[in-house]
């Protein structure tokens, strides 16, 4: 058992509310420089929908991720003699018009213009230009069009249903969207590290965090095709590539991600996994429906004291062990079995995790009622606006179940609520509910305090950093760095060797 650990995050979509204060916050603290114009290091996505880059989750276009080859994982980009061949000419990277041409405006004809008849206009400038452009794409441009034959009808993750499911979704009565954000997955079997010809990408041993050293990096970019969720970014300016970096200065002083300390519906949980790093290898190789309860498997228990032993071994203290115990991740991933992967297909082994939403239902309308009610005790469920298999597509590999069974639990858990708070519900029909779900009135309790009732201390449950130590395992000057708190570059990444 080779015990690490991992800082894991757990996002509950059914209470994001679209707000993009993550993606502002984001922008503002990390990327609102030159070159960085058109980086999104968080966005929130509205799903179906094509994303951001457009279609980002079509590997038949990118080529991003793994896939098996005679037993083992391989990166679907290429082996390494293809990509040697490609390191001048990379014919998978997303273009310009994928994610979009970012602008601004000329602000200076409102205060210069001339008096007449019309209200002044500040026209769109490009930022890269800085000439006028017609604004056609943006970060954020499909936003709510949930039944865009343009967006939504693109969708790759469609290709899961039926024609006759596909023509239903996209019917007025039946509309529907949810919202996804993303940011870097900080994956455990990072596919955009393995990629890297100048090995500028490392994961930290410390804490898992995915990071691009930037005097290392030759803008090579085999990274932003390597990544199947496309969150490494190429900056034209320095020639360097750079990617979500956690707010790792944050974390090391005990303060949540900026996205995460700013999200207006309290949707984040962050904590620390401990794994068992020798299954890694196993986990890969099973089928695509597998691969969420192989993940899973690789999780430990932090209360098991053979599991506590071994991590002591590897150098993870008793302070971390506690913060593990108390992970928000662990409870949402683990033992509740509420929180899915994104794309596990990709076999990139993604430590950010997705609580799916409960949509409406469909229903009809006679004698001027709506009627959604049905015969069986989940029908809101099985008769959810948006098929299971769409859903399955997206945070299971195809494994219906899984869906399923989170949806199920989180129904259970509401109804066992309402019959505390309003009354209408009989014991029985709520006891076979939660029955059904293997929930306790005790763990259903402690699932709606930490969904509904969260504090900054629920939700964000940051372990100690020691970054001491791990200095110290670099040979660095410790006294050097003792006492300095700044977050900029000792000296600037520029283009050149």
């Amino acid at each position: 058992m080779d015990v690490r650990l991992q800082i894991s995050m757990v996002f509950h979509l059914d209470k994001c509310i679209g707000c993009h204060t993550c993606s502002v916050a984001c922008k503002n603290v990390w990327t609102d420089r030159k070159g960085a114009e058109y980086m999104w290091w968080n966005n929130v996505e509205t799903k179906p929908g094509t994303g951001y880059p457009t279609s980002w989750e079509d590997q038949s276009k990118y080529r991003g991720g793994w896939e098996q080859k005679n037993g083992q994982p391989d990166l679907k980009m290429g082996n390494r003699s293809s990509r040697l061949l490609n390191i001048f000419h990379n014919p998978y990277l997303p273009k310009m018009d994928d994610y979009y041409e970012p602008w601004t405006y000329k602000y200076e004809d409102l205060f210069n213009a001339p008096e007449g008849a019309d209200q002044p206009t500040a026209r769109p400038i490009s930022m890269v230009t800085g000439n006028l452009i017609d604004i056609k794409a943006g970060p954020n441009w499909d936003d709510d069009l949930g039944g865009s034959p343009v967006y939504a009808a693109n969708d790759p993750n469609l290709e899961a249903l039926t024609p006759e499911q596909r023509a239903e979704i996209f019917e007025i009565e039946r509309l529907v969207f949810f919202y996804l954000p993303r940011i870097c997955n900080h994956c455990l079997n990072a596919s955009c590290v393995a990629a890297c010809p100048s090995g500028a990408i490392y994961k930290r041993g410390e804490d898992g965090i995915v990071l691009i050293n930037q005097d290392r990096c030759r803008g090579w970019r085999m990274c932003v095709t390597a990544c199947p969720y496309k969150k490494t970014f190429y900056n034209w300016s320095t020639g360097k590539s750079e990617k979500c970096i956690l707010c790792f200065p944050r974390l090391e002083t005990g303060q949540a991600p900026a996205c995460f300390h700013s999200c207006v519906g309290r949707i984040r949980y962050l904590g620390a996994l401990l794994y068992d790093a020798e299954q890694l290898t196993s986990a890969l190789a099973v089928p695509d429906s597998q691969l969420v309860e192989a993940q899973r498997q690789m999780i430990l228990d932090p209360f098991d004291p053979t599991v506590r032993s071994e991590a002591l071994k590897n150098g993870i203290d008793e302070g971390t062990l506690e913060a593990a115990q108390r992970s928000p991740v662990y409870k949402y991933v683990k033992q509740w079995k509420l929180a899915l992967p994104l794309h596990p297909e990709f076999r990139t082994l993604p430590m950010l995790f997705y609580v799916p939403p409960l949509l409406p239902v469909m229903a009809k309308t006679e004698d001027g009622k709506y009627d959604s009610s049905g015969s069986e005790l989940f029908s809101p469920i099985e008769k959810a606006r948006l098929p299971m298999q769409y859903l399955s597509r997206l945070f299971s590999g195809g494994n219906e179940e899984l869906v399923r069974y989170a949806l199920k639990k989180q129904y259970a858990i509401r109804l066992f609520k309402r019959m505390e708070t309003v009354g209408d519900l009989d014991m029985s029909v709520v006891g076979r509910a939660l029955e059904e779900v293997n929930t306790t009135p005790e763990e259903a309790e402690r699932v709606y305090r930490l969904t509904s009732l969260p504090t900054m201390d629920d939700r964000y449950v940051i372990p100690p950093s020691h970054r001491e130590e791990a200095m110290q395992m670099l040979n660095d000057d410790l006294l050097q760095e003792r006492g300095s708190a700044g977050l900029g570059f000792r000296e600037l990444p520029v283009r050149g060797a």
